[in-house]
């Protein structure tokens, strides 16, 4: 390529996009003599007229047109990706906001970030739980966190955990005063620890699943929490069966603490995403936070 091309092609394109001397010798920061000195000189070195002009207007001719269509797209991801090299020589900073649900923050955000945040001490996050997780872009957060079944189609999901289970457990002392369950429907009789939903106000349906069978069942009891900590230690407390992760569950059933039922009914689900919203600049503290949080199975 002829040396000053692509400076002389850039402010040609600019011409052309705005069809005035004077608007594009603003955007490019020069005079309108200087702007209209190197257009000339460039359909000098080229042998075609690129613009028509008159006292009154600019327009692209047909080699102008041509030129602007096919150049033009490209100028535009050269300039996309010369902002991006020059990002990486910035520190990345900035705070991140991600909603979640307390587990999916215990067991997945704090110990991945924990590796990040040393490495970039001016990127902070803020991870607020909620489990009504109902507009994301509305409540100023960057990113959201939910199972993939439940990421909205218009968003971009990365997934960031195996898959899940859930588990109906309560404490042996429990479970000596109570019928067997063999059924979810055997729940109407227990005493179960209910959910409160957030930004519904409404209570969580129990949901299981065996073969082709789906079913949500509407629990009853004396206990109602916000958060599945709270409702492993009712259920550790005797207070009734919680409905909450498998992975949460394990060590108290492990140690006999908690005993488990109805597991032939909890089939795996698909696993913890971040979920957020195209864009199209994303900033570099975001996209660290991206790429920590990723699942690598």
């Amino acid at each position: 390529m002829h040396r000053g091309y692509l400076d002389d092609i850039l402010a040609f394109s600019v011409v052309g996009r705005e069809r005035s001397f004077t608007r594009a010798a603003a955007q490019l920061g020069v005079s309108q003599s200087s702007l209209s000195h190197t257009i000339r000189e460039l359909e000098a070195r080229l042998g075609v007229r690129l613009l028509t002009r008159t006292t009154r207007s600019v327009a692209p001719t047909e080699a102008g047109e041509r030129l602007l269509k096919n150049i033009g797209p490209r100028l535009e991801e050269i300039d996309a990706e010369l902002s991006a090299v020059r990002e990486l020589r910035e520190k990345p900073a900035g705070t991140v906001r991600i909603t979640a649900t307390e587990y999916a923050a215990d067991a997945i955000l704090l110990p991945k970030l924990a590796t990040l945040l040393p490495k970039y001490p001016d990127i902070k996050i803020e991870i607020v739980v909620d489990y009504g997780l109902s507009n994301i872009v509305a409540d100023g957060y960057d990113a959201g966190v939910r199972s993939g079944e439940q990421v909205a189609k218009d968003m971009i999901a990365v997934r960031i955990g195996p898959d899940l289970r859930m588990a109906v457990v309560g404490s042996p002392s429990y479970f000596r005063k109570r019928p067997e369950l063999k059924k979810p429907q055997d729940l109407i009789s227990h005493n179960c620890i209910n959910l409160r939903l957030p930004s519904h106000g409404g209570l969580y349906a129990w949901e299981f699943e065996k073969g082709d069978r789906e079913l949500k069942v509407r629990v009853d009891g004396q206990m109602t929490c916000n958060g599945a900590i709270q409702m492993l230690n009712a259920a550790l407390a005797g207070h009734g069966l919680a409905y909450i992760p498998e992975e949460m569950a394990k060590p108290h059933m492990a140690k006999r603490r908690l005993k488990r039922v109805l597991s032939d009914w909890c089939s795996p689900y698909s696993g913890y995403h971040l979920f957020y919203p195209s864009r199209r600049q994303s900033s570099a503290a975001f996209n660290l936070v991206v790429d920590a949080l990723r699942h690598r199975s």
